[in-house]
């Protein structure tokens, strides 16, 4: 099913798990993360950012390719920009049919983050899309960012944030940073903060960027204190290269459309376990063909 943003992540926070939200710029990497929703009965964003779009496919390819992949399923599938900055870009993917954006406005000031937000948010639940948004900065693993704690995200701010802008998902600053983080390193996350920002604004939903390496312990810490959405794209990515190469090496004569399946089986399998992890995995029961959210 191709749904909204904002209803998956409701569940998700009034039942306390996280969803996944995978980075997949290509077909492949679509028919891995849906291939583990379905099996794991849990649901999924299928999130896809500016970059990769401009690389491999525009926003109106995307859209018919993950609503006729989605639409059989029995599990709910969102597909969300990711990190959208420019106005063109976000509003063309909402023209486009995306199910949700995401506004990232969160390297300015906190008013001129508040009326981006606001703008995108008018024009997105006029065409039935959510909006996710980011206060407090998440930078970048490889340049030391999220060791400090200037960008984090303060309460009252976020408050403040959510009741201004009517964003339907809001992602936090709390450690975590992008990218690869250097050998042996492992995220010291504030708990406390993020506890207390989910106190603040109740049963909405809390996003966590730069999950990947942050740990299996930081990710069930994480979902436990309030956070619904968790987006994944180094390690998922790096799980289907890395099925790649295994494969290539062992087969002097490798057939394209073998390689490339055994590479989604191997990335699959590495996202169903954090679904696992998160909790979203048998969130969805059918009976008599009928779908039914369990708590």
């Amino acid at each position: 099913m191709y749904v909204s943003l904002k209803e998956m992540l409701y569940h998700a926070s009034v039942n306390r798990y996280a969803v996944p939200a995978p980075n997949c710029p290509d077909l492949n990497l679509v028919h891995s993360a849906l291939k583990a929703a379905e099996a794991e009965r849990s649901a999924v964003i299928i999130d896809v950012s500016p970059r990769q779009m401009k690389l491999n496919a525009p926003a109106e390819a995307f859209v018919p390719m993950v609503k006729a992949l989605a639409e059989p399923l029995n599990v709910p599938v969102t597909l969300q920009l990711d990190h959208g900055a420019e106005f063109e870009d976000i509003c063309r993917c909402i023209r486009a049919g995306f199910s949700s954006v995401m506004c990232d406005a969160s390297s300015f000031s906190f008013e001129e983050n508040v009326r981006r937000v606001q703008q995108i948010v008018a024009f997105a639940h006029a065409h039935g899309a959510s909006v996710e948004a980011e206060l407090g900065h998440v930078g970048q693993a490889a340049e030391g960012d999220g060791r400090t704690a200037d960008m984090y995200t303060q309460v009252d701010m976020a408050v403040e944030f959510i009741e201004r802008t009517n964003c339907d998902a809001l992602a936090v600053a709390i450690g975590t940073a992008h990218g690869h983080y250097p050998e042996g390193y492992v995220p010291k996350l504030d708990f406390n903060r993020l506890a207390q920002i989910k106190e603040a604004v109740g049963d909405f939903p809390l996003v966590l960027h730069g999950g990947s390496g942050s740990g299996d312990e930081n990710f069930q810490k994480a979902v436990a204190n309030g956070i619904n959405k968790v987006n994944l794209w180094t390690g998922y990515g790096a799980a289907y290269v890395s099925a790649l190469r295994d494969y290539l090496a062992s087969n002097e004569s490798p057939d394209y459309l073998f390689v490339s399946l055994d590479a989604e089986e191997k990335a699959q399998e590495w996202l169903s376990r954090y679904m696992r992890l998160f909790g979203s995995s048998d969130r969805y029961q059918f009976d008599g063909g009928r779908m039914e959210e369990t708590d």
